[in-house]
């Protein structure tokens, strides 16, 4: 975990504490504390006076990554990535035939991690920022945790409206624990949202790699010298779906929902047979019963808009929404927001 302390001295009681979370594929100081130029959102909103925190879940960034060290481990489809080979590495079945982490495990990280800077930082809830697959752990927390989250801002959040409320059996689930990222797949993946003049710098390509290899001691060690490979935790989820988004009342309710996202973004809305893979960002706004919801599509923004020409108005859309719970003056609609940050009511 990392922290930005941004609380004025002499407003220690007033102190509002803030948690960001990672999706999938990136650390989360490459996602929210970026080293390069005014793309560090953590950083934004430090100096707006939060107490910023960080964490990576078991298996992502800094956090201890088990059995992940092992090359056998990886996916053996991707295996062929790692040329030239780890010392004492011969392609195969992997050592630890299961997946990596789950839902239940990854709801118990982020509970510890609540519960410390509550009691830590003498706070009574903690606001979250979640962005992409965060929304599998934090949703569902924020729902049987109301009085420990005083609110739920959403970037690009994955969420299968069909999908399972119930844990697979057996555990763990029989698999591997490792994917493995490439930096030329990680930028022709992104490229393939980027619609608009301008909606990235070409600088990005080297600067979120290295942000994720500097978070990867051993996944920077592999593959091509000087390039590395992101290893990426397999997990299992379950339990974020309409039903819970549903659930008590709590989103929108005692806990006040944002989701954002961008025009362009191929990740969140997908149309799948799969109702696991099934994602639709509307469909989470309809299906939290609470009236306290705002949805916010910006435009010229993809699935990586933290890197993007929109990460501005994304960190003052987050500095509006922490101090006001409100968008465009309203706790409930859906807006567009345009690249100069003007936003106005969805046609």
């Amino acid at each position: 975990m990392r922290e930005r302390d941004g609380t004025p001295p002499g407003h220690l009681d007033e102190r509002t504490a803030v948690l960001m979370l990672h999706g999938r594929s990136v650390p989360v100081l490459a996602g929210f504390d970026l080293d390069f130029k005014s793309y560090s959102w953590a950083d934004a909103l430090a100096k707006a006076g939060y107490d910023v925190f960080m964490m990576d879940l078991q298996g992502s960034g800094l956090s201890p990554r088990p059995k992940m060290d092992d090359p056998r481990n990886v996916n053996p489809a991707q295996q062929n990535l790692l040329k030239p080979r780890p010392p004492g590495f011969t392609p195969g079945p992997p050592n630890y035939p299961f997946q990596l982490t789950n839902s239940n495990s990854d709801r118990d990280e982020l509970n510890t991690v609540v519960e410390w800077i509550i009691r830590e930082r003498g706070v009574k809830k903690v606001a979250f920022i979640g962005w992409s697959a965060a929304a599998f752990t934090m949703g569902p927390y924020a729902v049987k945790n109301p009085g420990k989250v005083s609110s739920l801002f959403l970037l690009a959040p994955i969420f299968p409206p069909e999908g399972t409320s119930n844990a697979p059996d057996p555990l763990p689930q029989p698999g591997f624990p490792t994917f493995l990222g490439t930096k030329d797949g990680t930028w022709n993946g992104w490229s393939n949202e980027v619609h608009c003049e301008g909606q990235r710098e070409e600088e990005m390509r080297d600067q979120v790699w290295n942000a994720i290899m500097k978070s990867d001691p051993v996944g920077s060690t592999w593959g091509p010298e000087g390039e590395g490979r992101n290893r990426i935790r397999n997990f299992v989820r379950w339990g974020w779906n309409k039903t819970t988004a549903a659930q008590g009342g709590v989103l929108g309710g005692g806990v006040p929902v944002l989701i954002a996202y961008g025009e362009h973004d191929r990740q969140v809305n997908t149309s799948s047979e799969d109702p696991e893979l099934n994602f639709s960002v509307r469909a989470l706004y309809n299906a939290i019963a609470g009236d306290h919801k705002l949805m916010v599509k910006l435009d010229c923004a993809g699935h990586s808009l933290v890197w993007e020409m929109q990460h501005k108005n994304v960190h003052n859309l987050s500095k509006h929404w922490l101090k006001h719970l409100k968008v465009d003056g309203k706790t409930q609609g859906i807006f567009d927001m345009n690249t100069n940050g003007d936003i106005s009511p969805a046609p």
